[in-house]
């Protein structure tokens, strides 16, 4: 009875070694399935250079009073002048988006009574012009100064484009093919066979031009001037990375 107890226990045991050994064979193959280190991994990336369509304008005024409501009132018809402006420029209502509007106390420091005090508010409005003619977009940041006059402010400044959809897929198709010959060359050098992709992953990148200007007082420029404004050229860039299988 004694040695079939020991027969028992000594199958018992073998059992639960197979057993275990069997669970972590299981679990390395998974993690080797899993695993995105296999193969050829290369990155690509592809650039298209164009020539921007939409000119963005960000503007507004800035008045002060000593009490909000005058404040306001001279925010509001400085604004509106603007706006008449940039619609008599030929900038459609669609394209005139408000950006901002605020309404903040002005102090001042007083030394007798050791605390802030209250000397006026201050309105500031803003919007966001889109320009579809490039050629005036001098004309229209001068006209939109003198309308607003000394309360006019201009925020910001740049270009962009308006569809940028296929300027993207160029840019895909050069990465791709840029990544292709990149993992040709690699399967080459290391002697093996290249597969097909098993995984891609993409990063777009869109480099659009922006000039900003920080508090600055527009003054009214003369009929004659007009500021120039050159649109140059804008990136359209992506970059992809794919793994290519290496075919035993």
């Amino acid at each position: 009875m004694k040695k079939v107890w020991l027969i028992g226990v000594s199958l018992l045991v073998l059992g639960s070694a197979f057993f275990l050994a069997g669970c972590q064979g299981s679990t390395t193959t998974l993690t080797g399935f899993s695993s995105q280190q296999e193969g050829i991994w290369v990155t690509g990336q592809g650039e298209v250079t164009t020539t921007p369509d939409i000119f963005n304008l960000s503007l507004g005024v800035e008045a002060q009073d000593t009490t909000v409501d005058q404040a306001q009132t001279k925010a509001a018809d400085a604004m509106n002048q603007v706006i008449s402006a940039l619609k008599d420029n030929g900038i459609a209502e669609e394209d005139i988006q408000t950006q901002n509007f605020s309404i903040s106390q002005v102090t001042k420091w007083d030394q007798t009574r050791q605390e802030s005090i209250t000397t006026g508010y201050r309105v500031s409005n803003t919007v966001v012009a889109k320009v579809r003619d490039l050629d005036k977009a001098g004309d229209i940041i001068d006209a939109a100064a003198r309308a607003g006059g000394d309360y006019t402010r201009i925020n910001s400044m740049g270009f962009t484009i308006d569809d940028p959809t296929p300027y993207y897929e160029q840019a895909r198709e050069k990465a791709m093919a840029d990544a292709l010959a990149k993992a040709k060359q690699l399967a080459n050098l290391a002697g093996v066979t290249l597969g097909n992709p098993t995984y891609v992953s993409e990063s777009l990148q869109y480099n659009s031009t922006s000039v900003i200007y920080r508090d600055v007082y527009m003054e009214a420029a003369p009929q004659a001037s007009s500021t120039p404004i050159t649109p140059g050229e804008l990136e359209v860039s992506t970059t992809v990375q794919v793994t290519y299988a290496i075919v035993p």
